[in-house]
């Protein structure tokens, strides 16, 4: 069978990077990435494609316009998507899920539509866990979350999914809109040579205004009012001594807190 699979994935910060100073994040030169749900979406993308299917495998991303997008996606096609969709513009500097949405599922449509639509179930950074729904709904497909398996036949799409007490197996007819969970797989790690094709991919670019859309509407209806990290009191305990008393001294302290069972 020959299907379209286009994996949605969003370019994040790399969190590990992150470092607080006066309880604010300092996100100043820090690299994005794919992000880690995303990698198993296209993860599981590809490992339809190695199954049998005659696939066509698609990373589609919406992200405000700057220098990193483009780079960050060499990262989805190294790891074996055959070809990238960029959706642009300096208006999603400042947006929702609502217009995020609603440009995926225009650059969805542009293309060509899809047989197939991955998403990770919630995005690294936020974990709103809407886009994917909300990218079902506009495009009026059926879209099943929490996949922890996925296969595709002639009838459509077979997903796994783990719920509180018991494994619900779902199918639906395609096209489909399916999110996925970390435990569907292990994303690979791409090869040098891989890599070095990724730069060699077609990746087509688009703005919201080839999309159709009004770039003043993208932009959020909610702001920020605090991004704080929790206030850490230190408590400055002094031990003094010999090595062998600072170490009994840390202990008892270490016991008294909680933090060391007797």
């Amino acid at each position: 069978m020959t299907v379209k699979i286009i994996v949605c994935v969003k370019t994040n910060m790399d969190l590990q990077m992150v470092r607080i100073k006066n309880r604010e994040p300092v996100l100043e030169a820090i690299p994005y990435k794919v992000g880690d749900l995303e990698k198993n979406a296209l993860e599981a993308a590809i490992q339809i494609k190695e199954g049998g299917a005659d696939a066509t495998i698609v990373a589609l991303t919406v992200a405000e316009a700057n220098g990193k997008v483009k780079e960050t996606m060499k990262e989805a096609l190294a790891m074996g998507a055959d070809e990238a969709v960029i959706v642009s513009d300096p208006a999603l500097a400042a947006t929702d899920q609502a217009a995020v949405a609603a440009a995926v599922a225009k650059a969805v449509e542009k293309v060509g539509g899809a047989d197939l639509l991955l998403f990770g179930e919630g995005s690294t950074d936020n974990y709103s866990g809407q886009v994917g729904s909300r990218v079902a709904e506009l495009l009026g497909v059926p879209q099943i979350g929490y996949a922890r398996k996925i296969s595709l036949s002639d009838a459509g799409v077979r997903v796994e999914r783990s719920m509180d007490d018991m494994i619900e197996t779902l199918e639906a007819p395609c096209p489909a809109a399916v999110t996925v969970v970390s435990e569907i797989n292990e994303p690979r790690i791409p090869s040098l040579m891989n890599i070095m094709k990724a730069g060699k991919k077609p990746t087509a670019e688009f703005t919201l205004a080839d999309l159709g859309l009004d770039a003043a509407a993208a932009a959020t209806q909610k702001s920020v009012l605090s991004n704080l990290a929790e206030e850490q009191d230190r408590k400055h305990i002094m031990i003094e001594g010999d090595p062998e008393a600072q170490a009994a001294g840390l202990v008892d302290a270490l016991i008294k807190e909680g933090v060391l069972g007797r």
